[in-house]
């Protein structure tokens, strides 16, 4: 028989992606709605160890929809990887009425989640926010959306200097183990090429591109890499390597890096957000535990935490062909 929820406790963990803020004020929210408290974890883990809690109702979350980042602060916690650290966090939520947990965060923050669950049967539910989009049981992570927006606009800048000196320009961008944001931002903004994790593009094709681009008459070129991307050991090397092989062009590197994690969230992440901070407080109080929330062919689904984890998300291989077609 599963326990009574009565008060849940919602933390933001890991890196910080746009529409995390959206999704806490949706968790918040659904609880009152449903006549249940809500204590805000502040610092994830970590402020869970620390006992670093407030009691949060619908007026304080006002106008955090719009907004980047988390009020609730993250981190990562070390002491949390240990038994001593989990039995802190367990002793300070039990005292402060908590009876379930509302992760809001990657596969490594999951992982805690199943770990605390696994020793104390403390009712867990993720919300998958992450900007590269890498997670299994999802189409799209939260940040993912307004990432993408936000390389777009970024590559379509770096174009009109690129145009106007004649350069090629390698814009990086984040994805060290998955090109979601560089194969769809790439195909968005027009890039020539686009080098991603999943597949080994080569340095001898990425010559041959480069050259069929220059004698097609193309004048400046961008291409898109993924931070994990694994042609060259780093975007600059990549640069020499082009320049020593390929003296008429003038080679520049843009490292896009965090402003990648701001800004204010696009529209589809906040409805996302606001999706699955309902479902997953709403599959709590079925009694559910140890899923993630996510969209799936426009629904909002439950996935296994330990599939989310475990499973990896597959690049889409239609976008591939796409981007191949589009480079011509």
């Amino acid at each position: 028989m599963p326990k009574t929820i009565k008060k849940v406790g919602v933390l933001t963990s890991g890196g910080d992606s746009p529409g995390m803020n959206a999704a806490i004020r949706a968790v918040v929210r659904t609880c009152a709605y449903h006549n249940i408290e809500c204590i805000g974890i502040y610092r994830g883990y970590q402020g869970m160890i620390e006992g670093d809690f407030k009691e949060m109702g619908p007026r304080s979350v006002n106008n955090i929809v719009n907004k980047g980042g988390t009020i609730l602060k993250s981190a990562r916690s070390l002491e949390f990887r240990t038994p001593e650290g989990r039995k802190k966090a367990h002793e300070n939520l039990v005292k402060a009425g908590v009876d379930a947990l509302v992760v809001i965060g990657g596969d490594g923050s999951f992982t805690g989640g199943l770990i605390f669950n696994s020793e104390y049967g403390f009712p867990v539910m993720g919300i998958p926010g992450t900007i590269d989009n890498d997670i299994f049981g999802t189409t799209h992570t939260l940040g993912y959306d307004t990432a993408l927006n936000t390389v777009v606009d970024c590559i379509d800048k770096i174009r009109d200097t690129a145009s106007s000196h004649n350069r090629l320009f390698f814009v990086e961008v984040m994805g060290r183990d998955a090109g979601h944001i560089a194969l769809n931002a790439g195909i968005g903004a027009g890039a020539e090429e686009i080098l991603i994790p999943e597949e080994d593009l080569g340095l001898d094709r990425l010559l041959d591109s480069l050259q069929k681009s220059k004698a097609s008459g193309k004048s400046s070129s961008i291409v898109v890499i993924a931070e994990g991307d694994k042609i060259g050991k780093n975007v600059f090397e990549l640069k020499d390597y082009v320049e020593a092989n390929l003296p008429e062009y003038d080679v520049r590197v843009s490292v896009l890096g965090h402003m990648q994690r701001g800004g204010s969230p696009s529209c589809f992440d906040r409805v996302l957000a606001s999706r699955l901070g309902v479902k997953a407080v709403e599959s709590l109080l079925e009694g559910k535990s140890n899923y993630m929330v996510g969209l799936r062919e426009d629904k909002v689904t439950l996935t296994p935490l330990e599939q989310a984890i475990k499973g990896k998300s597959e690049i889409d291989r239609e976008l591939l062909r796409v981007s191949d077609i589009m480079s011509t």
